[in-house]
């Protein structure tokens, strides 16, 4: 099997996610500026095999589109040319960022690598990779 990698995309920096090869665990990879995503990945797919994006929806709490939504829609489009081979899925990301820093408090890490929003983003892609396993598993996709 191939791995699935998750998107918790920002302007300022990605967090992203990744699975094991047999899809089981969710783990935070990296967080890496827009800019360098594509580069990335094209080094990330010489050594691994990717059959899937997931990238995080952002979403109003009455699920209507954020205002961030044409930037995700943008940064979908530079995936689909760049990589056009692999789909891509969308997943809502409401609560990740505060499910994220919830449970970095909770890790009993320094006060000051749990302000890291780096630290977040990559766990927020994990949050959201993980839930797209959850709606997999329960038939809901």
């Amino acid at each position: 099997m191939a791995r699935i990698l998750a998107f918790d995309y920002g302007t300022k920096r990605i967090g992203i996610a990744v699975t094991d090869p047999l899809q089981i665990i969710a783990t935070g990879l990296t967080t890496i500026h827009p800019k360098d995503i594509v580069d990335f990945l094209k080094k990330y797919l010489e050594t691994e095999q990717v059959e899937l994006f997931v990238v995080g929806e952002p979403k109003q709490m009455d699920g209507t589109a954020s205002q961030s939504m044409p930037h995700v829609k943008g940064f979908m489009t530079i995936l689909k040319k760049a990589f056009p081979a692999i789909p891509i899925e969308k997943m809502d990301e409401r609560f990740t960022s505060k499910m994220a820093s919830a449970a970095i408090t909770q890790s009993g890490l320094k006060k000051a690598d749990r302000q890291s929003k780096e630290l977040i983003d990559t766990i927020s892609a994990t949050i959201i990779l993980q839930s797209w396993m959850e709606k997999r598993s329960y038939g809901a996709l």
